[in-house]
């Protein structure tokens, strides 16, 4: 099977599967799933790509076995997160960016978790990047443990073992055979749509501040970048 490398072919769900098989699957839906590395891995089509492999004979192992494979790495991945969190503590806010690591992402998952609570580690599971932090802040907020195990292996299940099932499925339709480079384009533009809704309601909200800010300040400087030390520098 021939598919559409969405980015580097190094990236690749087809070449990675081909290339490093069961061990390489499993390693990558651990590191995406705790490690701070692991943010730009393809997790979901990744895991579509593994059910459609499985269904055509493609991948030699038993769906039953591959789901609690990547069930497990996902729950040990987000063990791990979590303890790092844990560790680093509010000291992970302070690191500086580098280029694996950018601030911005913590800040994001932070805000995610902050927003949804304990249920951001099942929800978290279908958005990029996210799915990554969000249990290392967990972890840097001191969840409950036993809350965290919950959802830990709920969100695994649900997405590990849900999008390998669903490639599964899939996979024994001619339909998705003939149009593979389309079903899976489609599941990373799904899986992208939650950080572009979030990324046009930041600036909305941002917007929606600045007029406010305008309106109770009429004869003050217009706002923007910088404008309040301005205002302090023009009191001074």
């Amino acid at each position: 099977m021939n598919t559409l490398a969405l980015g580097p072919s190094w990236l690749d769900p087809d070449y990675l599967l081909n290339t490093f098989g069961l061990p390489g699957l499993l390693l990558i839906v651990f590191a995406e799933s705790g490690l701070l590395i692991g943010f730009f891995l393809p997790g979901d089509s990744l895991l579509f790509t593994t059910g459609l492999l499985v269904t055509t004979g493609q991948l030699k192992y038993p769906l039953w076995l591959v789901c609690t494979l990547v069930a497990i790495a996902a729950i040990l991945g987000d063990q791990v997160g979590y303890l790092f969190g844990r560790k680093v503590g509010p000291a992970l806010f302070k690191r500086p960016d580098s280029r694996l690591f950018k601030q911005e992402n913590v800040e994001k998952a932070h805000e995610f978790f902050e927003k949804h609570g304990p249920k951001s580690l099942v929800l978290a599971r279908f958005v990029p990047i996210v799915r990554t932090f969000t249990p290392i802040i967990a972890g840097v907020s001191r969840m409950n443990y036993r809350l965290f195990v919950i959802y830990n292996v709920v969100g695994a299940l649900l997405w590990g073992v849900g999008v390998t099932v669903l490639g599964a499925l899939l996979g024994k339709i001619d339909f998705v055979h003939e149009n593979i480079e389309m079903i899976l384009i489609l599941i990373v533009l799904m899986s992208v749509v939650p950080i572009v809704i979030e990324v046009l309601r930041s600036r909305s909200q941002s917007k929606k501040a600045a007029a406010a800010e305008a309106r109770n300040n009429p004869g003050g400087p217009p706002p923007g970048p910088g404008s309040g030390q301005r205002g302090r520098h023009a009191k001074r």
